[in-house]
């Protein structure tokens, strides 16, 4: 019985967490909403806030999480007095009810009802809210001290005495009514995968059909053939095979008509079942930008449109990293300072857009844009120089359109400083990677202080799609249809030769021309003789999109436009160039998908004309840093770390002993705490940038002082990184000195 019952709990704390979910995610958007509503809405807001929280209480109590129970009951108290109009909240109190609805988040999904003397601490400051409002130290209120002492004390019992209800009782195991059931994802994907599996029987009864009309078409001409020989010796004509072929025909049409539409409305009914609204992504993005502003001291707010449109959940899984690495770009980057807006004449608060679309041929549309500062492109080259990414020659020749692909290169930052929010360069290589993972595109437009729009089209579904199939020489491929522009037949004397690159006219745009054969490593069909039949002198031209870019490339033959399953190629194929997966046609031929995105790299490497640059070979050297630190414990650490890693290290005990080795011998880089005696971290840096000899010298401060005003200030006095000690690792210190020499 007592297993039957630990069964039970865990499907009830399954049923919780998701229930949790949806009361954080209203009560977080919520208090969002409140701290910019009109004076007239915010009762409304109030009242929602406040259900939610009641409603969550009930929930936690029901599986004996009394610590969420008890933060919820505070949570009441002070929305209850703001309903009253006792409580007029201030930031500092939407900062405490954040990080109560946080704490919530972070114990309803662990499902554990721990002990923690930060949670007694935030009890303590909701309670000293409502005691503000109240104006007096009520019954209640001395009850809900003593249940804080309580959890300070290491007790789990509860604020609010009232059992959980026994899952072996009538009451536990009564269900109500519903129209909807929650199932794992795990199971849907089960099912999706075997209807998806079901499209590749029908395009195997299609070719089936397909193979009966040849044959029958064989068949009819035979019978014209045998008409007319009259012979008596001859073998009469079959009718009645000829009548069964005929049947044959019409009753695989109609089977493959009746399973072709079956299998549709499975696979779309399945589609939808696993469609989810985009808002299940975007409604973290208030909360995330209002936290990260006020760390960085701007203000920013978010607006989103479109995010109820219902996409592929694998989509909004893939693409939620990106989102995030974009939208903190904008904050990060994009926004400027309060006092740079106001001296630019801009609204002190800058603005994020996050607008989603469907378009035609099941594409998703995302744009996220910001009002600030715009792209430096010229930061940006430098930027590409500095990682070995380009050369400078090349990169004066780069116009502020094509500079802006560098920003997608591994390492590439214009970030003036490394800190745990960003300025690794990562951020916009991993979006690039996962857009084109999915199949889509992604372009930039940026305008000095008017700010920078990243726009994204990426399909609604995966797994199927259509695709254009097409040959060259004897080897068939597929290529998404969403990529594909226009697919044209035109004379080969259109074909034009500038500066040693072929080229193709289309509506009076030069493209370049690449041969797909060369750039897959296939050889085509053989160039046609002199004096060859008229049709040998066309050329078929597949002209493919991705960004901004068009480029057309020349196929031997295109086959048709059909319905595409999806095979990945398994984890030992993870990645093969050009090659995105592959499908299986109906006559069981298995058919490369090709990788659109880096087609068009190949072709451009394929058609560039040597620079003659000559490498330059640089010869490994033994890098010098000197470690400032006071704590003899913390110093030895860091020196272990650097000296086991290759580097010849040495050691200061504060920022004059530093400054003292600094003048007698070279370094290549400087790791510095910051709180020391006789000259702390910021002062040295100050002394370093302040000094012709030493202003380039990369520092890095590893301290334990992790607000928003101490980064600040790391920033202003020219430090190029900032790691926090809290969340110190060996890898993280190795990879930013790494970066910086």
């Amino acid at each position: 019985m007592e297993k039957k019952e630990e069964e039970f709990l865990k499907k009830l704390l399954l049923l919780f967490n998701a229930e949790a979910e949806e009361h954080i995610k209203a009560m977080s958007s919520g208090l969002i909403e409140l701290e910019k509503a009109a004076p007239g809405k915010r009762q409304e807001i109030v009242e929602i806030i406040y259900r939610e929280a009641h409603s969550l209480k009930g929930a936690a109590r029901s599986v004996n999480l009394m610590n969420v129970a008890s933060l919820c009951q505070s949570l009441e108290s002070v929305f209850s007095a703001m309903k009253t109009g006792a409580i007029s909240a201030s930031a500092q109190i939407f900062d405490v009810l954040h990080r109560a609805v946080d704490t919530i988040g972070s114990l309803a999904a662990a499902g554990e009802d721990k002990v923690d003397a930060a949670i007694a601490e935030l009890l303590q400051r909701l309670e000293h809210i409502t005691e503000e409002a109240s104006g007096k130290d009520s019954e209640t209120t001395t009850g809900k001290k003593k249940a804080i002492e309580q959890i300070k004390e290491g007790s789990r019992s509860a604020p609010v005495s009232q059992q959980p209800v026994h899952p072996s009782s009538p009451a536990a195991l009564t269900v109500p009514s519903v129209d909807a059931i929650r199932i794992s994802t795990s199971k849907l994907d089960a099912l999706l995968l075997q209807a998806e599996e079901l499209l590749t029987v029908k395009i195997a009864s299609g070719q089936r059909v397909t193979e009966l009309r040849e044959l029958k078409s064989s068949f009819d001409m035979w019978k014209k053939e045998i008409q007319k020989v009259k012979r008596p010796d001859f073998m009469p004509y079959p009718a009645a095979l000829d009548n069964q072929l005929s049947a044959l025909q019409k009753s695989a049409e109609y089977d493959h008509r009746t399973f072709g539409s079956m299998v549709d409305d499975l696979l779309e009914d399945m589609k939808k079942a696993l469609m989810q609204p985009f808002s299940l992504v975007s409604h973290i993005f208030p909360k995330f930008v209002r936290d990260l502003s006020r760390d960085m001291g701007k203000e920013v707010e978010i607006t989103i449109t479109g995010d109820e449109i219902e996409v592929d959940r694998r989509i909004l899984e893939e693409m939620r990293a990106p989102l995030i690495h974009l939208v903190r770009n904008c904050v990060d980057h994009g926004i400027e300072k309060i006092e740079e807006r106001r001296r630019k004449e801009k609204s002190t608060r800058g603005t994020i857009e996050l607008a989603v679309t469907s378009g035609n041929g099941g594409k998703l549309e995302i744009v996220i844009s910001d009002d600030g500062m715009g792209i430096n492109t010229g930061e940006l080259k430098s930027a590409a120089v500095h990682c070995g990414i380009i050369a400078p020659e090349e990169a004066e020749k780069l116009s502020d359109q094509d500079a802006l692909g560098l920003m997608y290169h591994s390492g590439v930052t214009t970030s003036p400083i490394i800190t745990d929010i960003s300025g690794r360069g990562l951020g916009l290589a991993i979006v690039h990677e996962k857009v084109e993972k999915l199949g889509g595109m992604i372009s930039v437009d940026t305008k000095p202080d008017r700010g920078t729009t990243f726009r994204m089209v990426i399909p609604l579904t995966l797994s199927t799609f259509r695709g254009v199939l097409f040959q060259i020489g004897e080897q068939q491929f597929i290529l998404p249809s969403t990529n594909v522009e226009r697919i044209i037949r035109a004379e080969k004397k259109e074909i034009k030769t500038v500066e040693n690159r072929e080229t193709f006219l289309m509506n009076g745009q030069v493209l370049s021309l690449t041969r797909m054969g060369d750039v897959l490593g296939i050889a085509g069909l053989p160039a046609p003789a002199p004096g060859s039949a008229p049709q040998d002198l066309f050329i078929n031209v597949v002209i493919l999109g991705a960004a901004e870019k068009r480029i057309a490339f020349l196929v031997d033959e295109v086959r048709e436009e059909r319905e595409v399953l999806v095979k990945s190629l398994g984890k030992q194929l993870s990645r093969v160039r050009n090659v995105a997966g592959a499908t299986v046609l109906g006559s069981g031929k298995v058919v490369p998908i090709l990788n659109v995105g880096d087609l068009m790299k190949s072709a451009v490497k394929a058609a560039a004309v040597p620079t003659g640059i000559p490498r330059v070979e640089v010869k490994e050297k033994k890098k010098a840093v000197l470690v400032v630190e006071d704590s003899i414990t913390a110093r030895t650490l860091l020196k272990n770390i650097l000296y086991t890693a290759g580097y010849d290290v040495k050691t200061a005990v504060d920022g004059v002993d530093a400054v003292s080795f600094l003048r007698t011998e070279k370094f290549d880089l400087v790791v510095s705490d910051i709180q020391m005696p006789r000259m702390d971290g910021f002062d040295l840096v100050k002394n370093i940038r302040g000094d012709k000899k030493l202003s380039e010298l990369p520092v890095v401060l590893v301290t334990g002082l992790e607000s928003s005003e101490d980064r600040r200030r790391g920033i202003d006095v020219g430090a190029n990184a900032y790691i926090v000690k809290s969340s110190f690792d060996q890898s993280n210190l190795l990879e930013v000195v790494g970066r910086l020499i």
